[in-house]
């Protein structure tokens, strides 16, 4: 390949051409000598492929930060290598520079840092890297084809995970958790749902905690101490369907659901529960098993920091037969996904009642602010018609949300800005009244 410079000479001959004594055989001249030069100088240039390369740097990152990735060059040739590289990432790596001008003489290694700031979470990869070599009057240089580009090219991959905005709801419901757990003093006194031990009874005891076999076979009035449920076991099932693609406010449902999964599987740890977590439509996209109970957490980050929505429609019937294998024992399943009629009334109201026989279930569904926006509007005809269908809308919800309640199931419907929020509002009631 030739760069601009043989080009701009013969550009500048021919501007000169008419002063010329034979034009033409000028012409001809300077073509012949341009071209040779050309071809001269990229036989010169030293072969691309003699370069070895690998990578250093960050492999995660949460949403919204930065990491750097350092590309190594080393020269294996015997010439020294002048040239461009291009170090290509997917265009939502936000790569912050990808050309760099290299002068590698031979043996040595050049190394080349690239700031990334992913625009999207998941796993962002590095593409190919292109190694240009100019010869010595930059007339032609040598580049590596695709095929070599991507055989030299070294695999990166950088997982981007979650933002998790929703930590910022962290210390007031680890508070709350804490007065359900009976550590910090509050005003009255509660009991909670698990026998511990007998002790004697004290002013402002509850009479209902007396235990009169105990006291009739003592000197003394007996009660029964109760301890707040530990130890149970928390399931979060994202649905990864169509309806997860759906952007609720800013951000995708799916994102929304992560948020709400994050903040109740950190609560739930925090309270000495068994945290497990699911991403489920058609296939199981991730699954991960708390039970050693060790950075479960980190790992559910982890692992749903790549999911996508997928254009299909869920597979309830699959999710109940998942939470059946996995959970022998009686677990609080959270199903994150929206009341959708069709793939409610269709696929999960038919199994519901062998899950809610063995579990206690929760479907958590992000709401819509641009429905109720709707559903207020009168200005127009147009409104009007718009205000019915969203109206309508709605009554096919509550329709779903009360055929669900006949089977013990809660609902809960909030708004993007209060839905993490409100999900673990309702699991730290469940738990103070003994219903996980």
């Amino acid at each position: 390949m030739i760069t601009w410079r043989p080009v701009a000479i013969f550009a500048a001959v021919l501007v000169t051409l008419p002063a010329w004594p034979w034009p033409w055989l000028g012409l001809l001249v300077a073509l012949i000598l341009t071209t040779a030069l050309a071809v001269v100088d990229i036989t010169l240039a030293p072969s691309p492929a003699r370069v070895t390369m690998w990578r250093t740097g960050g492999t995660t990152l949460r949403l919204g930060g930065s990491v750097d990735v350092t590309l190594h060059l080393r020269n294996d040739g015997d010439q020294p290598i002048r040239g461009l590289v291009r170090d290509a990432w997917t265009p939502s790596a936000g790569s912050s520079n990808e050309k760099y001008e290299i002068d590698l003489p031979a043996g040595s290694t050049a190394t080349m840092t690239t700031t990334l700031t992913p625009l999207r979470r998941g796993d962002r990869s590095a593409v190919r890297v292109t190694v240009r070599s100019y010869g010595p009057f930059r007339f032609g240089y040598r580049q590596t084809g695709h095929a070599t580009a991507d055989r030299l090219t070294p695999p990166w991959s950088v997982r981007v995970l979650p933002p998790f905005h929703a930590r910022k709801h962290l210390p007031e419901k680890l508070a709350r958790l804490r007065v359900v757990e009976g550590t910090v003093a509050r005003r009255g006194r509660g009991q909670g749902t698990e026998f511990d031990a007998l002790r004697e009874y004290v002013p402002g005891d509850d009479v209902r905690s007396i235990d009169w076999r105990s006291s009739a076979r003592s000197s003394s009035i007996v009660v029964k101490n109760w301890r707040v449920e530990r130890d149970r076991r928390v399931l979060s099932i994202i649905d990864c369907g169509r309806t997860s693609a759906v952007r609720v406010g800013d951000e995708p449902r799916l994102d929304a659901q992560i948020e709400a999964c994050l903040l109740l599987s950190t609560v739930a740890s925090y309270a000495g529960d068994r945290v497990d977590a699911l991403a489920i439509d058609t296939q199981v996209r991730a699954a991960v098993d708390g039970g050693s109970r060790k950075n479960v957490v980190p790992r559910i980050i982890t692992a749903l920091a790549p999911l996508q929505p997928s254009l299909v429609e869920t597979d309830f019937g699959l999710v109940v037969g998942e939470v059946l294998r996995r959970e022998s024992k009686r677990a609080l399943v959270v199903l994150f996904s929206s009341l959708d009629p069709g793939a409610i009334t269709e696929s999960l109201l038919p199994a519901l009642p062998q899950l809610s026989a063995r579990h206690k279930v929760v479907i958590a569904t992000v709401t819509d602010p641009r429905i109720e926006q709707l559903r207020s509007s009168r200005g127009s005809l147009n409104s009007l018609y718009r205000a019915a269908a969203a109206e309508q809308y709605l009554l096919e919800r509550r329709k779903v949300a009360a055929a669900l309640a006949r089977y013990d199931v809660d609902v809960i419907e909030a708004g993007t800005d209060t839905f993490a929020s409100s999900v673990v509002d309702r699991y730290l009631a469940l738990k103070a009244s003994g219903r996980l």
